[in-house]
């Protein structure tokens, strides 16, 4: 089996796509010996900030000194990046010779009749053998979708159940009203863990302290209020909270305050559960940590800016991020979306700010909006919008609309932005080859 190979075996898993159902996954693990029960996690779920808080976390116990297993999705840059330990990207080597085992696991399963995994679920196994195999002592694993029923919810030794903002997302599946949502989220809480949860709206609180308490379980409150002295930047940021003057993070966006807020809380949780964690340790880890494609400056003059707000909680946050970062500057968005989010309520909170507003689908998805279809629903807020043909077209068009002091701000599905960002990238280094031959 070739890595190509390997990758397209994972993908085919998708036809066994069926009941949401976590028996077929829990088979397959009992057939590669369990790995999931040899190790031990920090395990986040919510709607928004999983991802900042994985990374701070995950960043503040490797400089801590532990091994550390990071398992996340959506991906930008590359397949391998979903599965890390110590910030390293799995190996082509280990990704294939697991993948074997997967494969020879599930031809079992259906010779016997049952049923195969997914290819999320045939990805978790990997991530969990492979994590085993590097002999982590934490893994810090970030749900799919939802919670309760999300291919990371086999795991039983939680040491953490963490809950970011949870939002209206995935209505339908994961729930129809933010109570059902909240419950699927908070089904990650393991009797014997500590619930770490951002200060949510009151019917998840309801529900998130339900869960915690039939389980035995107690519970801290990250509070965004008590989030103060908020210095900001695009590149710097600081603040302090609780005891903690002066933390300083890299990760800019008004909403990652809090969002670092609970990171701090869920690194106390586990220094209280023994897990030595020193306070330089915290402070640099916080500093270092890089999450790309969460409002990211990624070029200058004219500023571009990368953001995965694709949802209705995230708009709102990018929006107030716009007003506090971005306040006077005339602003030219590329927009790209999956047609199952709320799209029109990410268009109604942002384009209001735009002077100039360019469209593009999301390469490589079946579920992508059409470019013009989602020109057409931003049309009805804004005429001042067009549809891209590609994302290197639309990137040429934000640069003929900009000028040095302008920001381009490219937010949508975090499923483009690695081709956006490698496409600035590419622009930018062809000028600067441009530039060097003209000098010389």
């Amino acid at each position: 089996m070739t890595y190509e190979e390997a990758k397209q075996f994972l993908e085919d898993c998708n036809q066994y796509a069926g009941e949401y159902t976590l028996e077929p996954l829990k088979e397959m693990l009992k057939r590669l010996e369990n790995p999931q029960d040899k190790l031990s996690f920090v395990h986040i779920a919510g709607t928004n900030g999983k991802g900042s808080v994985l990374a701070w976390v995950s960043t503040v116990l490797k400089e801590a000194g532990y091994r550390v297993g990071r398992y996340i999705s959506p991906t930008i840059f590359s397949y391998r990046e979903r599965i890390q330990v110590n910030g390293q990207f799995i190996s082509r080597e280990a990704l294939v010779r697991l993948t074997e085992r997967i494969r020879a696991a599930g031809k079992q399963m259906l010779w016997e009749g049952l049923a195969h995994p997914t290819m999320f679920e045939a990805e978790t196994a990997l991530a969990f053998l492979y994590f085993a195999e590097q002999g982590c002592d934490l893994v810090v694993l970030e749900c799919g979708m939802g919670g309760r029923l999300d291919a990371t919810n086999v795991i039983q030794n939680t040491l953490a159940a963490v809950l970011a903002s949870v939002s209206m997302d995935h209505i339908g599946i994961l729930g129809d009203t933010l109570s059902e949502i909240a419950e699927n989220k908070a089904g990650i809480i393991k009797p014997g863990c500590t619930v770490v949860t951002m200060k949510q709206e009151p019917e998840a609180e309801r529900v998130i302290q339900q869960k915690a308490k039939q389980c035995g379980c107690k519970v801290v409150t990250a509070d965004p209020g008590r989030v103060v002295n908020r210095r900001r930047g695009l590149f710097r940021q600081y603040f302090d909270y609780g005891e903690r003057d002066g933390v300083e993070i890299s990760l800019s966006g008004e909403y990652q305050f809090a969002n670092a807020a609970l990171a701090l809380e869920v690194i106390d949780a586990l220094k209280a559960k023994g897990y030595r964690i020193a306070e330089e340790a915290v402070r640099k880890g916080l500093k270092e940590t890089v999450w790309p494609g969460r409002f990211t400056v990624i070029a200058e003059e004219p500023y571009v800016i990368a953001d995965g707000a694709h949802n209705r909680d995230a708009a709102e946050k990018l929006a107030e991020t716009i007003r506090n970062y971005l306040r006077g500057k005339r602003l030219i968005y590329i927009m790209g979306v999956l047609a199952d989010k709320e799209y029109d309520a990410v268009i109604e909170k942002t384009v209001r700010y735009a002077s100039e507003i360019i469209t593009v689908m999301t390469p490589d998805n079946v579920r992508a909006l059409p470019a013009e279809e989602l020109a057409r629903a931003v049309a009805a807020h804004n005429p001042h919008v067009q549809a891209a043909e590609s994302i290197w077209s639309a990137v040429g068009r934000a640069y003929e609309l900009a000028g040095k002091d302008d920001v381009i701000l490219a937010f949508g599905s975090l499923s483009y932005l690695g081709e956006l960002i490698a496409t600035v990238r590419e622009r930018k280094q062809k000028n600067r080859c441009g530039e060097n031959r003209y000098h010389e």
